[in-house]
């Protein structure tokens, strides 16, 4: 069952990585949770993450992304992926790196995973000159 939970991290990546993010609906509980960085905040549903995944692809242009340490958890149908990330993106012409850790939870209903939670820990940008 990991690699089932690696595949979908792969596939929720390569969608908003493809600026499409209304993809991800098929991936999501309808009551997704998107816990903010720092814990500072909260958005429930998966229309909610949608939007916040559409605005970063319509308002920044992504330059670099890279992906490491994956972690994978499954406990019966219940799973916890998690992976340290770095990206360079532009944003009101301005350019930022970004590095932190995603972690996604995950819960297995009627046969499929479908993401249930999600933060960013140890979130750190730093705009470039």
């Amino acid at each position: 069952m990991q690699h089932e939970i690696e595949d979908l991290i792969q596939r929720i990546n390569r969608v908003w990585l493809d600026r499409r993010p209304q993809d991800l609906e098929a991936l999501l509980h309808p009551d997704v949770i998107m816990v903010f960085p720092g814990f500072g905040g909260r958005s429930q549903g998966a229309h909610a993450m949608i939007a916040g995944f559409e605005d970063f692809c319509t308002h920044a242009k992504l330059h670099e992304f890279d992906e490491s340490d994956l972690q994978v958890d499954v406990v019966g149908d219940t799973a916890a992926a998690s992976f340290a990330f770095t990206m360079i993106y532009e944003r009101d012409g301005r350019r930022y790196r970004s590095t932190g850790r995603d972690l996604w939870m995950f819960g297995k209903e009627g046969g499929e995973w479908k993401a249930h939670w999600r933060t960013m820990l140890d979130l750190k940008e730093q705009e470039l000159t």
